[in-house]
């Protein structure tokens, strides 16, 4: 048959990407401790269509995707990216995994585990003999704000915050050491289940650990910065106020 996309296309225009998006499939994400985790990603993959082509052929990404069935990981990416423009007769290639990371969590106090969740973004790009990957990790945490403990003679308002993280690496940093940067930064970590005890000790804990926005930032960039594995970072913090009809936010970047 014949085969339209390899058409010669006299626009003589190069299309930097062009490939499917949205893509739901299930991947196999590693955890720090040895074991593994299914999840469903929803991915974008696409490569560098060169002046002369009408067109790419859209199935070869799923076909890639189903070559890689069983082993699409993050951990995996380069030969992933690699085998996309081995396949398409492509000089780069791009792919996008974002998925739903679910970890173990001990109360403080009581000691009960159960499930938290944080949001994975990866994005990975090769051309012939460079592969760059950024990991991108959405985590939920609470801060307290300190101008309100130092005004009030009763407490403090308190609220929830979205920690976005974006990182470079040199070796494998695993998402569950991002994760303790960032709860580590903030006034405390969010839990799933919690018994009294640990309710109490939680409000505690959070009203001796105040902290802006900026603080978050800050001490967040102190535990990136002392990590020679990570070469960049970006990071953002967005506190939905509890007492404000809006948010704060602060953000930083960082090569190193």
């Amino acid at each position: 048959m014949k085969d339209v996309q390899k058409e010669y296309d006299s626009r003589n225009i190069q299309i930097d990407r062009v490939g499917v998006r949205n893509v739901n499939y299930p991947i196999i994400t590693l955890y720090h401790d040895g074991g593994t985790q299914s999840t469903i990603a929803r991915i974008s993959m696409s490569v560098l269509l060169p002046r002369e082509y009408r067109g790419t052929h859209m199935s070869r990404f799923i076909e890639t995707l189903e070559e890689y069935r069983g082993r699409v990981s993050p951990h995996n990416l380069e030969g992933f990216t690699r085998r996309l423009c081995e396949k398409l007769n492509a000089s780069e290639s791009s792919v996008r995994f974002r998925f739903p990371y679910y970890f173990r969590k001990k109360a403080p106090v009581s000691g009960i585990e159960s499930f938290s969740k944080c949001d994975i973004d990866l994005q990975a790009n090769y051309t012939v003999g460079h592969f760059d990957m950024v990991t991108g990790l959405a985590l939920s945490v609470q801060t307290l704000c300190p101008c309100s403990k130092e005004i009030s003679q009763y407490g403090a308002h308190n609220q929830r915050a979205v920690v976005s993280l974006k990182v470079r690496c040199k070796g494998l940093v695993w998402f569950e050491e991002l994760i303790a940067m960032i709860e580590e930064s903030a006034s405390s970590p969010l839990y799933t289940l919690l018994k009294r005890e640990d309710e109490k000790f939680i409000t505690e804990h959070a009203y001796e650990n105040p902290r802006f926005v900026e603080d978050v930032i800050r001490e967040l960039a102190v535990r990136l910065d002392a990590e020679d594995r990570i070469t960049w970072y970006s990071a953002s913090v967005e506190s939905e106020e509890s007492i404000h009809d809006h948010s704060a936010f602060a953000e930083i970047e960082r090569g190193k």
